[in-house]
């Protein structure tokens, strides 16, 4: 059982379970934009998401403790350095303009986790900023970069996807921001700092109220999306109802980020009908 939990814990801190939810809202873009899923852009946004996350969280770490990494964080180190080797030779398959796309949220991601703005400031340490940068390069990777290989031509189609995703994401931060609360510093302007817990909460629902509206906005709707997204909306609710300061160790990092796993596997048993 100590082996199985070691494997597990490794799962979620090596960000493979977070690039798995990335890479199924990918594949939500594909379905509800009704093109075939590229496995060489999943596979491509897969590794790229390893990558960006790990660097985000542990490349301040590994910077001030090289020589005394502890074990389980330089087998991470390790592992992201060879998710960035797959990145590389993934990216010669994809086209220019998915690159151009990358390196755009890829910036984004470097503002975000790197003191460019100043000697020790970056997005981040924006107050109120961080949960809306994590959401638009989200947005932007998971819809954009599938709507583009797909063929299709960015319009006003693209819009409604990408706002319903934005908010999605939105949602799906906040239990870990109610999780955080404790530990955020007060300059960092959290949504849970700023309006409470309640607060948040109920924010969350009208949120989710706006990502199921939007769904009828989109050029074209079917009972299957209209399903799957209804259960979605219900679970996440669920979720951030019950979120609390005091949370077990995978409610956020396992179960709330496993919402976008249960969205693409619902959705594409609903197609298959």
């Amino acid at each position: 059982m100590k082996i199985l939990k070691q494997l597990f814990d490794f799962y979620i801190n090596s960000s493979i379970h977070v690039a798995l939810a990335v890479v199924s809202l990918c594949v939500v873009s594909y379905v509800n934009f009704d093109f075939s899923p590229d496995s060489d852009l999943l596979l491509f946004v897969f590794f790229g998401s390893i990558t960006g996350y790990n660097f985000v969280k542990y490349a301040g770490i590994a910077k001030l403790h090289h020589s005394s990494l502890a074990k389980g964080l330089k087998i991470i180190q390790i592992f992201s350095f060879f998710a960035f080797l797959f990145l590389l030779w993934s990216a010669w398959n994809m086209q220019v303009e998915i690159l151009y796309w990358t390196a755009f949220f890829g910036f984004f991601t470097l503002l975000y986790a790197l003191p460019v703005l100043s000697k020790k400031r970056n997005l981040r340490s924006i107050s109120g900023i961080k949960i809306f940068v994590i959401a638009f390069v989200w947005a932007g990777v998971t819809v954009i970069l599938p709507f583009i290989e797909g063929g299709g031509i960015i319009g006003s189609e693209v819009l409604p996807e990408f706002v319903q995703r934005f908010l999605l994401v939105l949602v799906l931060i906040l239990p870990f921001e109610i999780r955080d609360l404790k530990y955020d510093l007060q300059q960092l302007g959290t949504i849970p700092q700023k309006m409470g817990v309640t607060r948040t909460k109920i924010l969350g629902f009208v949120m989710l109220a706006g990502v199921f509206l939007i769904e009828f906005l989109k050029d074209s709707v079917s009972r299957a999306s209209i399903s799957a997204l209804a259960f979605i909306i219900l679970f996440t609710a669920g979720m951030i109802w019950k979120s609390r300061e005091q949370q077990s160790q995978y409610f956020s990092a396992f179960w709330v980020e496993s919402i976008p796993i249960f969205w693409m596997f619902i959705l594409l048993l609903l197609r298959s009908f």
